[in-house]
């Protein structure tokens, strides 16, 4: 794995090159530079969450709870637009491979990595609302892709309704998470 193959994946899966992700999808060799990827989002985004703590003596518990919950919100966004895109709103072209669609919703995370300018408080809020809504938009053009869709339309309600999914149980795990003492 070429480091710089990787970050041009991710500069042109940011910028929304339709090339990138259907190049990103044709490469099996690029699942693990999808799941480096996300990870790395995951772990911008822990880091970045500590930026909304009043209390800074809680910095590490903070970031290692918020990047895995981060993680987790990720694995449930990709397995809810695996269902919904693959299996409940298919078009007639759609052929769901599993291995093609997190390697292209993957790199699509890859504008999540920004989160964690988020560590400067007055950073935090701006730079997670950018992001999510910079990766939703990453997403539709991944799903997109993926599935072969002709309707940008389609892709943009199955990514929607996977994120509003993803975001309640990103609150559930939020709400139930305790700063480790």
């Amino acid at each position: 794995m070429r480091v710089q193959e990787v970050m041009s994946r991710m500069i042109g899966a940011s910028v929304l090159d339709v090339g990138t992700y259907e190049a990103v999808e044709a490469d099996r060799s690029a699942t693990i530079q999808a799941l480096l990827v996300v990870l790395a989002s995951s772990l911008a985004g822990g880091i970045g969450a500590s930026g909304f703590l009043h209390d800074r003596s809680t910095v590490v518990q903070v970031a290692f709870l918020w990047s895995a919950i981060s993680l987790v919100s990720w694995a449930a966004w990709a397995l809810l637009v695996f269902e919904i895109g693959g299996r409940l709103l298919p078009e007639p072209q759609t052929r769901v491979d599993v291995g093609e669609l997190m390697r292209t919703i993957g790199f699509s995370s890859a504008p999540g990595m920004l989160r964690v300018f988020g560590i400067v408080p007055d950073l935090a809020l701006p730079a997670f609302i950018l992001t999510t809504v910079w990766m939703l938009v990453a997403m539709v053009v991944a799903v997109r892709q993926a599935l072969d869709y002709r309707s940008t339309a389609r892709a943009i309600g199955v990514c929607v309704i996977g994120l509003a999914l993803a975001l309640g149980i990103v609150l559930v795990f939020g709400l139930l998470a305790k700063p480790l003492s």
